[in-house]
């Protein structure tokens, strides 16, 4: 443990995630990378495969990539996703639940409905990491089936926790699928993987606005049946 901050227990780093939308340049130290990745890969896999493989963005390295891949983003190229992250025919609840957190998103902004460059600019931002100081990519062996996606899911959720008990946020963002294939290029990422996701990592500046509205969560009596009996 390093003494960037007061480790938080586990049910307050939990309750305290967010996803962060703006970073303060403030660095962060590979030893607080490497201890959040160690304590992270104890997630569960099945037969102890643990499929996840993670590339670590800093410095010039980070400023390239994301120099390039918003410069792609802001001109239009629509890329090419990696896989199908949401459902292809949209329903209730999720689709009320998806326009809420983009407009909600947009509100904080101050990004009215018709301003639509401003849209495709704040779009574009997930390119950069949000400006994080740490950029992490993601991807897994491509004859991995689903059960260790299910896996990389618990290391994700990980991570994210663990950042929180070093004082610090994090962003999970599947925006980079679209660009993996210029992603698997500049990185030299073998064919044999695909790249699940990537993950803004840093300090969360707490003047920006887009960090200030919260994300609602259905209550538990919406998806959880408790059963007393069986007839």
């Amino acid at each position: 443990m390093t003494d960037l901050a007061t480790p938080l227990g586990v049910l307050d780093a939990i309750a305290g995630r967010r996803s962060i939308r703006s970073f303060l340049p403030r660095e962060v130290p590979r030893a607080t990378v490497e201890a959040i990745l160690e304590v992270a890969a104890r997630a569960p896999s099945g037969s102890n495969i643990q499929p996840w493989k993670v590339t670590v963005l800093t410095g010039a390295p980070l400023a390239a990539l994301t120099a390039g891949l918003h410069a792609l983003a802001l001109a239009g190229d629509p890329g090419s996703d990696a896989y199908t992250y949401y459902p292809k025919a949209w329903r209730e609840p999720y689709l009320a639940r998806r326009r809420k957190v983009g407009w909600d998103l947009y509100g904080a902004l101050g990004i009215s409905r018709r301003d639509t460059d401003r849209m495709r600019a704040q779009t574009a931002r997930n390119f950069l990491f949000f400006d994080a100081p740490v950029g992490l990519l993601f991807t897994i062996d491509r004859d991995m089936e689903l059960g260790s996606w299910l896996d990389y899911g618990m290391f994700l959720e990980n991570i994210m926790i663990a950042a929180r008990g070093f004082g610090l946020d994090t962003c999970p963002q599947a925006a980079f699928i679209t660009y993996a294939e210029e992603i698997a290029r500049r990185l030299a990422i073998p064919d044999t993987e695909t790249l699940v996701c990537g993950m803004a990592l840093g300090f969360a500046d707490p003047d920006a606005p887009e960090n200030r509205f919260e994300t609602e969560r259905a209550p538990v009596s919406t998806f959880t049946r408790f059963v007393d009996r069986l007839d």
